[in-house]
């Protein structure tokens, strides 16, 4: 057993696994990770099957101090800092923690989200039979504060897998994503959506593991705000009264009654959470069946890499 003891958690660092699937028509959101992608690439680090529990690091960071033990990991996704006492390292590789020394994970020069994997068992509270962390609630795993204990039962630890891992082009912020339009895009005028199609938007600090919303020019919705709810997804492009987007995250809903612009392509949206406040972002307009496309070669691509990784 290898014993952590965090030092400092910033906003936002909770546990999580892959997600609580098929709870959502019982109206429990999924959760799990913001970054999908990077969260498989660090399981797939140890072999760790999907339910297991990782740790997501915000741009507040976090520091640990391993009291008891030793235990290799992995920290994966964003272009983050990671120290071990006066050795500053970086995201993207694999290293080992001994007693006696404290992890830092901070903010780089890229990206909003890292998972810290442990080659181990990280042991968690779970909520209906899964660690991943509904933020607003704190039910699941649940958020990390100071002073806690972190405990990594069957601790391993692999000196010959530490170093680089790759950081495939796609796990960079993307500042482009693709969207297919509706199911409420009657509701806007062409104006509107000409702007969706054309103009920029800029991420605001106005974001948690629920949406994030956007600034840029008004999407004002007609006559559309007492619609019934209805189911939201991930991806879900919601306008509320005064015109400003929400692009719906991990934590959403699972119904609401504001009206959806659009709905971006799942595969877009891992690369769209690594973008930061006031960075610029574009929608591109796409027919459903282009958007399955997409998904699929994006899936493709993650299966490839994790393949050639393992």
């Amino acid at each position: 057993m290898t014993r952590l003891r965090v030092a400092f958690a910033g906003p936002h660092i909770t546990f999580q696994d892959a997600g609580r699937l098929g709870m959502m028509r019982f109206g429990v959101p999924a959760s799990g990770p913001m970054d999908r992608k990077a969260f498989a690439i660090a399981q797939s680090v140890f072999s760790n099957p999907p339910e297991a529990a990782a740790i997501e690091i915000s741009l507040g960071g976090l520091a640990l101090d391993c009291i008891e033990g030793s235990v290799t990991f992995a920290v994966v996704g964003g272009g983050f800092i990671v120290q071990i006492g006066a050795r500053r390292l970086g995201a993207w590789q694999v290293h080992t923690l001994h007693q006696g020394e404290r992890l830092v994970i901070r903010p780089g020069p890229w990206g909003c989200w890292t998972y810290l994997v442990f080659a181990g068992h990280l042991i968690t509270p779970q909520w209906l039979g899964s660690s991943a962390t509904h933020g607003q609630s704190g039910l699941g795993g649940g958020t990390l504060v100071s002073g806690q204990e972190v405990m990594v039962q069957d601790a391993r630890t692999f000196p010959a897998v530490e170093g680089a891992i790759p950081c495939p082009i796609w796990a960079r912020p993307r500042p482009l994503i693709h969207a297919v339009l509706g199911p409420q895009d009657r509701f806007f005028s062409s104006e509107s959506l000409d702007d969706l199609a054309t103009q920029p938007f800029y991420l605001t600090n106005s974001y948690d593991r629920m949406g994030l919303r956007l600034r840029g020019p008004s999407l004002t919705p007609v006559g559309a705000l007492s619609i019934p709810s209805e189911p939201i997804l991930r991806g879900s492009v919601q306008v509320a009264g005064d015109g400003l987007a929400t692009v719906m995250l991990a934590d959403h809903g699972t119904t609401g009654g504001y009206p959806k612009i659009a709905t971006v392509v799942s595969d877009d949206l891992d690369g769209f959470v690594q973008l930061r406040p006031n960075d610029a972002v574009r929608f591109k307009l796409v027919s459903p069946a282009q958007a399955v496309a997409i998904a699929r070669a994006g899936d493709r691509a993650l299966r490839a890499y994790l393949t050639r990784a393992c």
